[in-house]
C-alpha cells in the first residue's frame, strides 16, 4: 500500500532500506497501468527513464553516497514544463512532436535532489481552461466522479496525485490552474508568491500571471517541494533573489490567535452548500482562538473582467511565436509564407486558444488599448492596493477556492460560464500573492471542496504553518477516492 504514503514517508522508507527505489517506482508504474486508463491523467509515462533513475539511486544508496530530499520519490510534471529531451506538447497539436532542448529550472532542482520523473500530465491547451477539456488529445476525469472534470488547466497532475498514481506533482497557475483542480480533486495545491519559483523552462501563457505550483496530499510534502524548488534562478528575470525558506522544520510553529479576513461582501450569492462548507472550515481556526474580521475586497467583482483582458493580451503576444517556421507543426497544405502562418495556426490551435488570441489581439489594438488593456492594468493596481489595506488588519484572507464541486464533463457550453469557475482564484494571480487550496470536506453530492487561504507577499512559511494546523485538525490526507483505494 505504498500509494497511501506521502513523499516524505516514501523517501524515509527508501533511505532506511525498507524499499528500494526500483520497488517504489515499479509499484507506481503498475498503479498507473492499472488506473490511468480510467483517469487519463498522463500524456506520456516515462517508464524506462524512471526505472533507470531508480536503478541509479539504488546503486547510490548501496555506495553510501548522499541522497537528495526527493530520493526515491516519483513525481508528475505538467506538460508545459520542460524535461530535457522529452516532449513538451502543452496539450496542443502545434507542439505535438516538440522535444524540449533544455530543462526547466524547477525540474533541474528536483533532479539534483534525486526525484524520479514518472510522466508528463494532461492539461488544457497552453494552460487555457478550467476543466482539462481543452486538451487537443483527450479529456482527464475526476477520480471522485468519473463523469466530472478534475478542473484545469493542471487537471492531469491534480488527478494523478488524487488517484495516488504518484505522491506529488507540478503544475502551473495563471488564474487558479493549480488551486482550482486541487480543490475539485481533494488535495493540496499551492501557488507561491510570483517569482518565488523560477519560470525558466515553462511555456508561457500570461507572463505576468504564470507561476509554477505544487500538488500533494499533505502539507509536509508541499513544504518539501517549496524548499527544493523555491530558489532564485539567474536565468529568470522575474525570480526573487532571496534565500530559500526551510519550511518543514517550522511547520508546527502556528500562532493560533491569528486574524483571518473574510470579504463577505464579495461572497454574496455564494452557493449555499459551498457557503456552509466554507463557514465550517473557518470554525476549525476559530476553535483555536483565531479571530474573523470582515475585509473590504469588493473591488474583486472586477477581477474576472480584468483577468480576461490581461491574460489573453499576454497570450496573444506569447503565442505569436508559433508560426510554423522555427519549431512545432508546419502545415503541409501551405504553399506561400502567408499560408504557412495562417494554415499552421489554424490547424495547430484549438478553439479556446484561438478565442483568447483574438480577444487579446483586440484589446491590444490601437483603437482599443486605452479603453481596455490600460484600464485593466489600472484596476489591477487597485486590486493590489486593496489587498495591502486588508492585510493591515488580518494575517490571511480566506475565501472558497471554487464556487461549487466538480461539474460534469461537457456540461458548460458557454465560454463565459466556464470563465466564472475562476472567480475566486484569479485575485492571487493579479496580485502575485501566495495562496493555497486545502481540502475542506465534501458537497452534499460527495464532491470535494477547498478552502483557500491567501497570504501577504513572501509569507509562504506562515501560510504553510496555518495549513499544517488545518490538516491535522481535519485529517484530510486520509481521504482517497473510493474507486482507487486498493
Amino acid at each position: 500500500m505504498l500509494h497511501t504514503l506521502s513523499a516524505c514517508e516514501l523517501r524515509e522508507r527508501f533511505i532506511n532500506g525498507t524499499h528500494s527505489a526500483q520497488e517504489i517506482t515499479s509499484y507506481f508504474l503498475q498503479r498507473i497501468q492499472k488506473y490511468d486508463p480510467q483517469i487519463r491523467a498522463f500524456l506520456e509515462v516515462l517508464e524506462n527513464d524512471a526505472m533507470q533513475k531508480a536503478k541509479l539511486l539504488d546503486e547510490k544508496r548501496a555506495d553510501k553516497k548522499p541522497l537528495g530530499a526527493f530520493a526515491g520519490v516519483p513525481i508528475a510534471i505538467k506538460d508545459n514544463i520542460h524535461i530535457k529531451g522529452k516532449k513538451t506538447t502543452c496539450g496542443s497539436k502545434i507542439l505535438e512532436n516538440f522535444i524540449a532542448p533544455f530543462a526547466a529550472t524547477c525540474c533541474e532542482l528536483l533532479e539534483e535532489q534525486d526525484a524520479i520523473f514518472i510522466g508528463k500530465t494532461n492539461l488544457d491547451e497552453f494552460a487555457m481552461g478550467s476543466s482539462t477539456e481543452n486538451s487537443a488529445f483527450f479529456q482527464t476525469k475526476n477520480p471522485w466522479n468519473l463523469a466530472c472534470t478534475p478542473g484545469g488547466s493542471s487537471g492531469g497532475s491534480a488527478a494523478a496525485v488524487a488517484t495516488r498514481l504518484c505522491p506529488v506533482g507540478l503544475g502551473t497557475d495563471t488564474g487558479g490552474s493549480v488551486r482550482q483542480p486541487a480543490a475539485l480533486c481533494g488535495i493540496v495545491g499551492l501557488k507561491p508568491t510570483y517569482g518565488r519559483i523560477s519560470r525558466w523552462g515553462i511555456v508561457a501563457y500570461g507572463s505576468s500571471l504564470d507561476q509554477v505550483g505544487t500538488f500533494s496530499t499533505t502539507v509536509e510534502d508541499t513544504a518539501l517541494l517549496m524548499e527544493t524548488i523555491g530558489k532564485h534562478c539567474s536565468k529568470d528575470s522575474t525570480s526573487i533573489n532571496i534565500a530559500p525558506d526551510l519550511h518543514r522544520a517550522e511547520l508546527k510553529n502556528f500562532k493560533k490567535n491569528i486574524r483571518i479576513g473574510v470579504p463577505w461582501q464579495f461572497l454574496e450569492g455564494l452557493d449555499k452548500d459551498t457557503e456552509n462548507n466554507f463557514k465550517d472550515a473557518l470554525k476549525v481556526f476559530e476553535s483555536q482562538g483565531a479571530m474573523l474580521c470582515n475585509v473590504d475586497l469588493s473591488i474583486l467583482k472586477y477581477s474576472l473582467a480584468t483577468y480576461y483582458i490581461l491574460a489573453p493580451a499576454e497570450a496573444s503576444t506569447n503565442l505569436a511565436r508559433y508560426d510554423g517556421i522555427r519549431y512545432g507543426l508546419r502545415s503541409k497544405e501551405a504553399k506561400t509564407l502567408d499560408e504557412v502562418y495562417d494554415y499552421t495556426r489554424d490547424e495547430g490551435f484549438g478553439a479556446e486558444v484561438k478565442r483568447r488570441i483574438m480577444l487579446g489581439t483586440f484589446v491590444l489594438s490601437s483603437g482599443y488599448k486605452d479603453a481596455y488593456y490600460r484600464k485593466a492594468q489600472q484596476v489591477r493596481t487597485k486590486i493590489i492596493d486593496a489587498f495591502k489595506v486588508a492585510f493591515q488588519s488580518c494575517d490571511f484572507v480566506a475565501i472558497p477556492c471554487v464556487p461549487n464541486g466538480a461539474f460534469e464533463l461537457g456540461s458548460k457550453k458557454d465560454p463565459l460560464t466556464m470563465y466564472l469557475e475562476d472567480i475566486y482564484t484569479i485575485a492571487a494571480n493579479l496580485t502575485g500573492l501566495p495562496a493555497i487550496s486545502l481540502p475542506s470536506g465534501f458537497s452534499k453530492d460527495a464532491k470535494p471542496l477547498g478552502l483557500q487561504l491567501i497570504a501577504p507577499e513572501l509569507c509562504e512559511k506562515p501560510l504553510l504553518q496555518a495549513s499544517y494546523f488545518f490538516q491535522n485538525e481535519t485529517k484530510f490526507p486520509e481521504h482517497i477516492p473510493h474507486l482507487f483505494k486498493d
